[in-house]
């Protein structure tokens, strides 16, 4: 029965993944290492951001609890700060891929996500869903790593539309991309911050993350749309 949740829990983590990569057209592609090398940059990112971490804004020394229940707005915010050096390591992943646009976003996106599902979810399912009993945040867990999927093939929508020539000539798209890309990027402490004072329970926090990420992730298709189309155009 625990080997069958975990399988449930890892189905339920990894297929959208496994569909993005096929049926989105990257495996016409042949964009399997490339999606590597978009994980492999963010393991690289995510160091430089734990050493960073580490020497100006180290977590207090509290009990593992306490300190998941605590928030604190400023620390939060800062630390989420630091993570606006993903889209620099997403910006390098994108340099380094030939092809349309959509492939770029796709590539970078899935990778960075990919990574991060593997790194910080996997251990996580393989201890604890194959436990003696039964939790529904080994589920909570697996949704969210969708939503982090749609997070960042969002953001790697962004960063794409915003190294565009044509973005810098017109100061109202960037504007807009500034706007979305300040929310994309402290999307998470604004989702923590309104379970805390709401006194939100987790269902309800993840349901909030999922509408907030699909909702970002409208605006920046329509955005990318707008772009392509007017590009067309021309």
């Amino acid at each position: 029965m625990t080997l069958y949740h975990f399988a449930n829990c890892l189905a339920l983590a990894y297929t959208p993944y496994y569909l993005t990569y096929k049926y989105a057209g990257l495996a016409e592609y042949g964009a399997f290492w490339k999606v590597g090398t978009a994980g492999v940059m963010y393991m690289l990112t995510q160091l430089a951001k734990m050493m960073f971490l580490a020497t100006f804004f180290p977590m207090p020394e509290l009990e593992e609890e306490e300190a998941v229940r605590n928030f604190d707005l400023v620390h939060d915010f800062f630390r989420a700060t630091v993570d606006i050096a993903d889209l620099v390591g997403i910006y390098l992943v994108m340099q380094r891929i030939s092809g349309k646009g959509s492939v770029k976003i796709l590539v970078a996106g899935l990778g960075w996500a990919m990574a991060e599902l593997i790194l910080t979810r996997l251990v996580f399912l393989w201890v604890g869903a194959r436990g003696v009993e039964f939790d529904w945040r080994y589920i909570q867990k697996s949704l969210d790593a969708n939503i982090s999927l749609v997070h960042f093939i969002t953001l790697a929508c962004l960063v794409w539309t915003w190294t565009r020539k044509d973005t810098a000539q017109s100061s109202g798209l960037t504007g807009v991309l500034s706007l979305v890309l300040a929310v994309a990027c402290y999307k998470g402490v604004l989702v923590s911050a309104a379970s805390h004072y709401l006194q939100l329970g987790t269902w309800t926090t993840l349901a909030q993350d999922g509408v907030a990420s699909f909702c970002l992730g409208l605006v920046s298709l329509q955005i990318y749309l707008g772009v392509t189309n007017n590009n067309e155009k021309y």
